[in-house]
């Protein structure tokens, strides 16, 4: 289903092009996306693969859009708002993906305006990201709609009270970083059982996506999943009671607490 609205993204980052490259394979119309960023060439080069608006400056489209991403670094980020916060349509939604950027800010810089605040994790770029956002007090059902549709077409999303966004970031946020860790051990695990590296580590990604699309498609607790492939005396078991003797489950417990705590430091 596509949506017949206009967006734009202050900011042409990695996590902006990913969204660019979800939106525009059927959920937004091409010429209905304008990016702005301060470098030229990454406007051209946008503009060139994607078939969009690029340019630098955004003047050109800030009363036109329905949409607003704010797609800039933390510390770039008030300069941003304060260029474009009265520019904007009363009526445009505002869409934040900056790291740490509150409500309560957004709010304070757009009045008038509904606001929601997004967390992204890096997998956007390949269409399988995990995105968590938490609306303001003026963005309701169907502005939670909206945001739920664009974010859909680069992986999946969820709605959060901002409260939980701490442990979005500590969970999904910095969730991909622990994974590649673990694809990467897998992978020296099976070098150092005999396998070439390519085949190790093509083995050991592979096995992480299949093994996380069964629980997203079959809604079975990863327990009952592990069970599945877990035989009396047989080979899986002995590799899991290593893992539960190392503690692999409590340091990755440990490690989401701590990129939760983190986050709040931060965010003070």
């Amino acid at each position: 289903m596509g949506m017949d609205l206009r967006i734009g993204f202050i900011g042409g980052g990695a996590m902006a092009e990913a969204l660019v490259a979800g939106i525009t394979q059927g959920t937004v119309s091409r010429e209905n996306v304008f990016v702005s960023d301060h470098k030229a060439a990454r406007c051209q080069e946008l503009a060139a693969k994607y078939g969009i608006h690029a340019c630098v400056g955004a003047d050109s489209f800030l009363d036109k859009v329905d949409v607003l991403f704010l797609a800039i670094k933390p510390q770039a980020a008030a300069k941003a708002i304060a260029e474009v916060r009265d520019k904007v349509g009363e009526h445009t939604l505002i869409l934040s993906i900056v790291a740490g950027l509150t409500l309560t800010v957004l709010e304070a810089s757009f009045a008038k305006q509904p606001v929601v605040r997004i967390m992204p994790n890096t997998p956007l770029s390949v269409g399988a990201g995990m995105s968590a956002f938490a609306c303001g007090k003026k963005a309701g059902q169907a502005e939670a709609a909206i945001v739920q549709e664009i974010l859909a077409a680069a992986g999946r999303a969820i709605e959060v009270s901002e409260t939980a966004m701490d442990a979005v970031t500590g969970l999904s946020g910095s969730g991909p970083a622990y994974v590649f860790l673990l694809i990467d051990a897998l992978s020296d695990g099976g070098v150092a059982a005999g396998l070439k590296r390519d085949a190790a580590t093509l083995l050991a990604a592979q096995t992480v996506y299949g093994a996380a699309k069964m629980v997203l498609e079959t809604g079975k607790h990863p327990d009952v999943l592990r069970d599945q492939v877990t035989s009396p005396a047989g080979t899986t078991i002995a590799g899991v009671r290593v893992l539960e003797n190392r503690g692999l489950r409590g340091a990755l417990i440990d490690a989401v607490i701590a990129a939760t705590e983190k986050s709040r430091e931060l965010g003070k």
